[in-house]
């Protein structure tokens, strides 16, 4: 009896992993139960065999499967076009359509003259349309990336630092943001969870209105860009209050003055 309930613990310890996996990395479910066969059949633990595959996959199986697909890998090593840290690119979150990425790549060049480097965070899974990834209400269409913003150091120069280790839940200006006591009194709880995904906070940084604005400016010149997401204080504070591409998301998703949406057509 005792065996079959250490069995049945095992089991639904694999099926929690699968779906944990799942829901972060979209394809890291699988691969551990691949990892489970093979670490059967060749008699090695799963704790060498899952980490080995799961490279192999990341860096060279699923790539060119996503790319026939329609999606493409964002870079990972470019100086000027690159994710804020490896967990990124790690969890698989950093794939976008090929027009997205050709437009990411052209504004990375033209931007590069200013000393602006695009930071990326969350962006979409390799595969599926309408597959969730979450917390985000819309990133499933290989369409919508999100990029941070610019910041100051302590001496006042421009850094391409960031100010919290996930990249999100720092918000700049906040304290300018009109719109964000209104939408938590009318109970929207999720307006401002971000701030409990900081995972630390790691530099102590203010906003870079300058170069933020260039950025912003850059993305909207691309004719394709659908919108950005940004808070109205920071749209306000910028001078972007004349671009109509640029939306407050409203109270029902998380607060953007922690980071950029920006989406293509």
């Amino acid at each position: 009896m005792r065996s079959i309930f250490m069995k049945l613990l095992k089991f639904i310890g694999h099926i929690i992993i699968v779906i944990i996996l799942t829901t972060i990395t979209q394809v890291g479910g699988l691969i551990w139960l691949l990892a489970i066969i093979i670490s059967y059949k060749i008699k090695k633990g799963k704790r060498i065999v899952f980490p080995l595959l799961y490279l192999l996959f990341n860096l060279v199986i699923i790539p060119p499967i996503a790319s026939y697909l329609g999606r493409e890998k964002l870079p990972t090593f470019k100086e000027n076009l690159k994710p804020h840290n490896w967990f990124y690119p790690l969890a698989f979150r950093n794939y976008v359509n090929p027009d997205l990425k050709s437009e990411l790549e052209k504004s990375a060049q033209a931007l590069s003259a200013s000393n602006i480097n695009i930071t990326y965070l969350d962006a979409n899974f390799p595969f599926i349309n309408g597959f969730p990834l979450l917390p985000h209400l819309s990133h499933s269409d290989g369409k919508k990336i999100d990029i941070s913003l610019m910041y100051l150091d302590q001496d006042g120069n421009s850094t391409n630092k960031k100010p919290s280790v996930s990249g999100y839940g720092v918000y700049a200006n906040s304290s300018n943001n009109y719109t964000s006591e209104t939408c938590i009194k009318k109970g929207y709880w999720q307006y401002d969870f971000t701030k409990y995904l900081t995972l630390g906070t790691i530099n102590n940084l203010k906003l870079d209105d300058k170069n933020t604005k260039l950025l912003i400016e850059q993305i909207l010149s691309i004719q394709t860009t659908e919108k950005i997401f940004i808070e109205p204080h920071l749209k306000q504070s910028l001078g972007l209050r004349h671009q109509s591409k640029i939306r407050f998301t409203g109270c029902q998703a998380v607060r953007h003055d922690d980071h950029i949406h920006y989406q293509i057509k």
